[in-house]
């Protein structure tokens, strides 16, 4: 894609610009505690507020990370509808004049409506997915790691978990997502679906383009609670850098693959601990009650869990130590 823009689509680079912006800006405004106490609520009470909070927060940073990748595909529809449009117009031209100059503010509205629509429904594939990491990771974690003596299992857990995700990077289906991604034409020419329903469909296909694409980024995001500016920020550029960097984008992945895999080993073997605060307050609050089943009791009165919140603020989100036990 050339670099000269037009104006329309200086606007569009303005807002998706400002949108994450405005969404980096409101993540920074919350601390890293704040904004990883609502995953833990949400973990541990699954009520309807708590999920609802991390799902709007989830969005927020998936808008303030995302939406520099998907420049260039929003760029290539918007290019694609005005041209359909332009070419109806001109169509209309030598039929009826007056009919063109009186649809063509619908005709505007109809690429707007398109683009809103294409891009909603790329975050909502996101929203989806933040829910279903959030509890599919959950529900196990708060079922089995319960009692004392669970660090090792832990550390087997993260490892395979790390380990996966890295081996994931070198497999056919995030090679294939990724090209799709790097190669919006690829994209149109095998999606293309006309009308404001075709904008809903391929604004739903790139979203599930870019979940295979992402994926295990954000699963450790919820598993090994790196849902802080830092890692966020980190990934954010990792997957801007696969998706803008055609030809050697997948090198980056792979790159970040073996990490994740020799991470892994050594967190399996024990010579790194990673510790996430909710399997961590989830042991610590079995222990205090003789390993019964994990607050059991204390969900049904809220004093308990205001007691259990500020158990999970004494403990550090995320902790990588050594042997010794030092934290880094």
């Amino acid at each position: 894609m050339g670099l000269r823009l037009n104006k329309v689509q200086k606007i569009i680079l303005f807002f998706i610009i400002l949108t994450s912006a405005a969404s980096w800006f409101l993540l920074s405004r919350q601390s890293d505690v704040d904004n990883n106490n609502v995953m833990m609520r949400a973990m541990m009470l699954y009520d309807p507020l708590s999920i609802s909070l991390f799902t709007v927060t989830w969005t927020v940073g998936m808008a303030a990370m995302m939406f520099p990748a998907i420049t260039p595909m929003v760029f290539l529809y918007n290019r694609l509808i005005a041209g359909g449009n332009a070419a109806q117009k001109q169509k209309q031209k030598h039929t009826d004049e007056n009919l063109m100059v009186e649809e063509k503010p619908k005709y505007n509205k109809s690429i707007s409506l398109k683009l809103a629509l294409f891009v909603a429904c790329y975050l909502v594939i996101w929203a989806l997915t933040g829910i279903a990491l959030l509890l599919g990771w959950s529900i196990p974690m708060n079922s089995l790691l319960v009692g004392k003596g669970q660090e090792r299992l832990v550390n087997t857990i993260f490892g395979v978990i790390l380990i996966s995700s890295g081996v994931y990077q070198f497999s056919p289906l995030k090679t294939k997502c990724l090209g799709y991604c790097e190669s919006p034409m690829s994209f149109f020419m095998r999606r293309w679906r006309g009308g404001v329903w075709g904008a809903v469909r391929m604004g739903t296909y790139h979203g599930l383009y870019c979940l295979g694409c992402c994926w295990p980024y954000f699963l450790l995001m919820v598993a090994l609670g790196w849902m802080n500016l830092i890692w966020m920020g980190l990934f954010a550029a990792i997957i801007f850098g696969e998706k803008i960097w055609v030809r050697y984008g997948i090198w980056i992945a792979r790159i970040t693959g073996t990490g994740f895999v020799i991470i892994g080993l050594f967190t399996m073997v024990g010579t790194i601990t990673l510790q996430n605060s909710v399997i961590g307050n989830n042991m610590h609050t079995s222990s205090s009650t003789g390993g019964s089943n994990i607050g059991s009791e204390n969900m049904k009165h809220s004093k308990s869990n205001d007691n259990k919140m500020s158990n999970m603020n004494e403990m550090s989100f995320v902790t990588i130590s050594n042997d010794n036990s030092k934290s880094i």
